[in-house]
């Protein structure tokens, strides 16, 4: 049972996704990183992508350059093969998420690994510190069979990062330690604890459901509940420790949090830095050919 400091964290804004398109030429729906949700600290940027029309993914994303923070890919369904400046290669398939540390510099490219089908997924951005901005590029590559699943009341969730009910995710990044949880809630309410002081959001890419504010003293539910629908994102308040999903039928839904780093940030493109001055050194060895 809960115990009486328990409380559940609030969806204090609700943001709708815009369409755009990034790559060359990858339609998208960006959530993060658009005027009404410019960053949610340490995120700084959330893509959806989702699509059965080739024409809309098949160009992909070409050889770019990032320095500064992490890129996370999640597969929802389709393939993405990745390849870098310093020789890695793979390919991210459906249920498998590769978390990469961009740190002092990389220049990668992903390219969808199939010419027809559904290709869905997210891709987010994740701050450094400024003590880690600097810090050796890596990958995890992450297989779906290794993500996971927790099942709770009316609900299962695959833990890709951070820990639920004493099961950690397979992502290990000790400079940010998010959690990220893919949840499919089905009809009734569910659970799901999360980090005191922590940022967030829920962000549903199918079906529909609620956010459950606390309880008043008599068990009646509060009047501020609130309503996310299919491609909506609620960001969640930095109080309370745990968040109560509720549907009607059924609605599926990933849930990412993380504490802030609350440091300046400066970004210009795929270079996020403190100041001004990092950025043009990134951009200039960019130019120069020693970013990585």
């Amino acid at each position: 049972m809960a115990s009486n400091q328990d409380s559940n964290k609030r969806v204090e804004k609700v943001v709708s996704g815009v369409a755009t398109s990034d790559g060359a030429g990858v339609s998208l729906t960006r959530i993060i990183g658009q005027p009404d949700l410019p960053r949610l600290d340490p995120f700084l940027m959330l893509d959806f992508f989702g699509s059965d029309n080739p024409g809309e993914y098949i160009a992909g994303f070409p050889a770019h350059p990032h320095r500064g923070f992490q890129t996370v890919t999640y597969m929802l369904a389709g393939k993405m093969r990745h390849k870098d400046s310093v020789g890695n290669e793979g390919v991210i398939e459906a249920g498998g998420i590769q978390w990469m540390n961009a740190g002092k510099g990389i220049i990668h490219e992903e390219m969808p690994e199939q010419e027809k089908g559904l290709l869905q997924g997210f891709q987010l951005w994740v701050n450094l510190p400024a003590s880690e901005k600097m810090s050796s590029p890596n990958y995890q590559d992450i297989k779906p069979d290794e993500v996971p699943e927790v099942s709770l009341p009316n609900a299962t969730v695959k833990v890709l990062a951070g820990s639920l009910q004493a099961t950690r995710g397979p992502v290990k990044t000790a400079a940010v330690s998010p959690s990220f949880y893919d949840v499919t809630l089905k009809q009734g309410e569910t659970e799901i604890r999360l980090e005191e002081g922590s940022s967030g959001f829920v962000y549903v890419y199918e079906g529909q459901c609620s956010t459950v504010a606390n309880s008043d003293a008599n068990g009646s539910r509060s009047s501020s509940n609130t309503a996310l629908k299919s491609c909506e994102l609620g960001v969640l308040s930095n109080a309370g420790n745990r968040i109560v999903l509720s549907t009607d039928s059924q609605c599926k839904c990933i849930v990412v949090t993380g504490q802030p780093i609350n440091e300046p940030v400066v970004q210009y493109g795929p270079f996020v830095m403190n100041t001004q001055q990092e950025i043009i050194k990134a951009f200039n060895d960019y130019q120069s050919g020693t970013l990585a």
